[in-house]
Order: C-alpha cells, then structure tokens, then sequence
C-alpha cells in the first residue's frame, strides 16, 4: 500500500517567495481553492502554515464542513493548521449597512481586510515573513480587490509582505478542479457570507431552481452519476 499523499503530476516551475523567503502563511478559505496552492508550494519545497480564519462562513454546519475539509486535506500533507476563531458576531457587526451590497463590492472588501488583517497580526507574532492567499484563485473573485487587502493588511509590519502570486496562472484554475474532483471535496453553491447564500437563492428562485442544500454536493458527483 502506497500512503504517500497522491498529487496532480505536472511538471510544476519552481516558484520564488517575495525576498526569497521559504517560510509562508497561507490563508486558506476552503479546501477546494487551496488544493492547488498547496500543491504547487509543495512542489517548490516551501516551508508553509495554513491559517484558517473565515468568520464570513454561514451557516455553521456550512463553515464546519469547509473547515474540517480542509484540515483533513492539511493533515494529508503534513500541513500545519492553524484554526482561528470564528468570531462570526464580529463579522456580521462589521457589515452592517452593507447588507444589500453586491457581490464583489464594499462588503466583500470590508470581509476581506478583516480576514487578512488576522492572518498578517498572526504572521507578525509568529515569525512569518510571507503572507498569502488562496482567495485569488476562484474566477469569481476580484484579484486587484483581494490584493489590494492584503497588501493594506500588511502596511503596519516590516517583516511580513503580502505574497500577490497569481494563483490561476499556468493552469492553476484548472488543476483546482482537477484536484478537487481527485479528492471529492465539497462543492460550495456560494461564496459563504449569509448574504451570498440569500443571493444566490434568490437568482436559483427566479431560474425556478431550487434553493441551495448544504453539504450534499461534491465534486465528480456529476461523472460518477453518468
């Protein structure tokens, strides 16, 4: 029996941190878009801590699926995990006034510097001199937004930057779908805040869809069912 982890075989360039550093702190969302950062660190032997804070995440069985998805994929590669809180009373408190923005708007920044401004805190008191995301490789985000975040998050310590790779390059939005098939992780129907989740069901209500299931699709249910 073969226990080393399996991982997309491609001949992957070997990618260069910011100061040429080796140590990273990769916050992570959910398993399905950090697959592909991960493996791509790995290949490149960069020493790497995944942060998971994402008090955005609703409803709780929701956030606890992403979450533990993406530990026990963490845990497969012998990945440190470091599991934030879920201050989720915190995140609502700021998004008030914001509550009928739209996606890719005022709110999702105000979501993104508040998950960053934890992640960049934490590298400061741990000695990570790199921070980065893997928020930016899912096509239904805005790049400049999610970089400018991290970048802001950053501004206030001289030894961490913020590490603006663009993770889809290459085949990296790809090989995200590839992995996640590989490894049947979740599929999220929403970005994650209650307010996507309310979106969403409302356009799924007017294609006469039905309203979004959690936790009941994956990725490859679709080849499987053929």
């Amino acid at each position: 029996m073969n226990d080393k982890p399996e991982v997309t075989p491609i001949d992957r360039p070997v990618l260069n941190p910011p100061g040429g550093e080796k140590k990273v702190l990769l916050h992570s969302c959910c398993a399905p878009c950090s697959g592909e950062v991960m493996e791509a660190m790995l290949a490149s032997g960069i020493d790497f801590t995944i942060f998971f804070y994402n008090p955005n995440i609703h409803p709780k069985k929701e956030y606890e699926i992403r979450k533990n998805e993406n530990i026990a994929f963490a845990e497969k590669h012998n990945i440190p995990f470091i599991d934030a809180d879920y201050d989720v009373d915190n995140w609502f408190e700021r998004a008030k006034g914001m509550e009928m923005d739209p996606e890719r708007g005022r709110r999702c920044t105000m979501c993104f510097d508040m998950r960053f401004e934890r992640a960049a805190l934490y590298a400061h008191e741990h000695g990570f001199p790199v921070l980065t995301s893997s928020l930016g490789i899912s096509r239904w985000k805005n790049m400049n937004q999610i970089n400018d975040c991290g970048q802001r998050a950053v501004a206030p310590y001289d030894d961490v930057v913020y590490w603006d790779f663009n993770w889809r390059k290459g085949g990296g939005s790809a090989r995200m779908i590839e992995i996640s098939k590989r490894e049947h992780f979740y599929q999220q129907e929403y970005c994650g805040c209650a307010y996507s989740l309310r979106d969403t069901n409302h356009w799924r209500k007017s294609q006469g869809r039905p309203p979004i299931k959690i936790g009941v699709k994956y990725y490859g249910d679709e080849e499987e069912a053929e």
